[in-house]
């Protein structure tokens, strides 16, 4: 059975944060999703390896995340409330479209009508 999928735009990417003696990694990226009247949020989290693979991704390009739920049970001691929380932990993604700020530019990064700055001493003649 495959992982089930979750599409949207990026809306959202945090930097990767590090927590623990572990140096457990954790990072945060936001799809938004249009449904009509309402615009959905969802928060999807890259741990450990996979946090460096978000470092391609943009806000506005739109991709589809393969992820598993995962879910923990939190209590403070015996006498407090049990609280449990649910999380989305992504195992990977793919670009569907790049966004539009970016889609052209050269594959390298660079903007082509950058202005560059010549160096008077080299000048060719």
């Amino acid at each position: 059975m495959s992982d089930p999928t979750v599409r949207g735009q990026v809306h959202l990417i945090e930097d990767t944060k590090t927590f623990g003696r572990n140096n457990f990694r954790k990072r945060l990226l936001v799809l938004e999703q249009e449904d009509g009247a309402y615009t959905k949020y969802i928060p999807v989290h890259f741990i450990q390896d996979n946090c460096d693979s978000v470092d391609e991704l943009q806000v506005g390009d739109e991709v589809e995340v393969s992820y598993q739920l995962t879910g923990r049970k939190w209590q403070r001691d015996e006498q407090s409330e049990v609280k449990f929380f649910l999380d989305a932990e992504a195992n990977q993604f793919k670009v569907v479209k790049k966004s539009e700020s970016t889609s052209n530019l050269p594959p390298n990064g660079s903007d082509p009508f950058a202005m560059v700055e010549e160096d008077d001493d080299e000048a060719p003649f």
